[in-house]
């Protein structure tokens, strides 16, 4: 399962009400940029790096190789789960292959953003950027290295690389307090089951086990198929789980890829279909769009099926999911960007370059205007709403499964 758009598509909440039809969840990239909602039992509650099964207690949870973890945070998310009833230590298994975001990683995240000025990407300034550059670089840890009799050395070693870096860059320094706190949530890391994840699900499925794969961030994000260089550092599509957690490709059955109504971006970055109008505030206020993560406020626009066509494509989508349907329940008409206009012409393709230059065409669809609360049956939909979802299936070719009306899982229409 994973998000079509710029993430925050409300992929928390859908993998939290299909969790009960398997028997695994696990997260297959990112880091704690993630934020996760889950609204259940007048609890409401973020997760960051844990996947969004957890609070499924016959549910076993997994953070794969793909993820990178950072043991300061991982270890305060969950205690948080733990005080609403969540039993993480039983149910959480995290791969030995998972890298590490060390405190230095953060301050480089910070320096780098800071040396950019104006062109900087809008981090998150988690350290996920700098922690997969050292995978990649093949100097960074990883989970089983803490594990390790040589950890002091690899650990030592990589600190003084960083500290190169952050007195290039002007970066602030590493200090013993927060080498403290390191050494402190490493020894609670240990504690937790660490294996070879690979394995587990591997043989899970070869005993007829379920697995659901939940992406973090969304596809236009992705590092190779997203509008670079405003994209975050991990594959954020469905290739991704056969690298995050070990899985041939040959086994990846359905794929869901989850869509807002409309589309949302946070931080820096090309937007098409973007609103800087009283529409654009209407969907902002009534989606309550700031970041679960960042508490930045999203920038809100208008469906763009030019994007989405794309990202289904890369993906091999079989079911859609739509969120958010209610944020649009005020809306006379409402707009989808079908096409953009480019200097070279028209264009239903995702460009190279996604620059300002780049205009959306729109078609417009009449509104439902009226309240989607309490709707419990796809039979008792506006007849607006079931063109609007019509019509997205006719121009995309994938039906639509799931209609969420509201953030709560009760708010949850399987559509017949």
């Amino acid at each position: 399962m994973l998000g079509l758009q710029w993430g925050d598509e409300g992929k928390g909440k859908i993998v939290d009400v299909l969790t009960p039809e398997y028997d695994q969840i696990a997260r297959f990239q990112g880091g704690p940029n993630a934020g996760h909602s889950l609204e259940f039992n007048q609890i409401k509650h973020v997760l960051h790096t844990i996947p969004s099964g957890i609070f499924h207690a016959d549910k076993t949870n997994i953070i794969g190789n793909g993820v990178v973890i950072d043991p300061i945070l991982l270890k305060q998310e969950i205690a948080e789960a733990e005080e609403l009833g969540a039993d993480v230590r039983s149910n959480l298994i995290i791969s030995d292959k998972a890298s590490l975001i060390l405190p230095t990683h953060r301050l480089l995240d910070a320096a780098y953003e800071a040396h950019k000025g104006k062109k900087k990407i809008g981090s998150t300034l988690k350290g996920i950027g700098p922690a997969y550059t050292d995978k990649v670089a093949r100097c960074g840890l990883r989970v089983g290295d803490i594990l390790s009799s040589d950890y002091e050395n690899r650990y030592r070693m990589l600190i003084d690389h960083h500290t190169t870096l952050l007195n290039a860059y002007h970066g602030d320094a590493y200090t013993e307090d927060m080498e403290a706190r390191w050494n402190d949530a490493l020894e609670f890391l240990r504690s937790l089951k660490i294996m070879n994840t690979e394995y587990l699900v591997n043989k899970s499925l070869d005993n007829n086990k379920s697995l659901l794969a939940e992406g973090a961030q969304g596809t236009l994000l992705d590092i190779d198929y997203g509008s670079f260089p405003f994209v975050t550092s991990s594959n954020t599509v469905s290739a991704g789980v056969s690298t995050g957690l070990g899985l041939a490709p040959h086994r990846i059955g359905e794929v869901y890829g989850i869509f807002k109504a409309y589309c949302t971006r946070v931080g820096s970055g090309p937007f098409p279909t973007e609103l800087f109008n009283e529409d654009g505030q209407k969907l902002r206020d009534e989606g309550h769009e700031y970041g679960a993560t960042t508490g930045r406020p999203r920038r809100c626009g208008w469906l763009d099926m030019v994007a989405l066509k794309y990202s289904i494509m890369l993906n091999g989508v079989t079911r859609l999911i739509m969120t958010k349907a209610d944020v649009l329940d005020h809306f006379d008409t409402i707009k989808i960007a079908t096409a953009y206009k480019t200097n070279t012409g028209i264009t239903t393709e995702f460009p190279f370059d996604l620059n300002e230059n780049v205009k959306p065409s729109f078609e417009t669809l009449p509104g439902w205007n009226t309240s989607l609360n309490g709707i419990e049956s796809d039979a008792d939909f506006p007849q607006e709403l079931k063109q609007y979802i019509e019509y997205i299936e006719k121009n995309t070719g994938v039906p639509v499964s799931i209609v969420s009306v509201g953030p709560n899982r009760k708010e949850t229409i399987f559509l017949k």
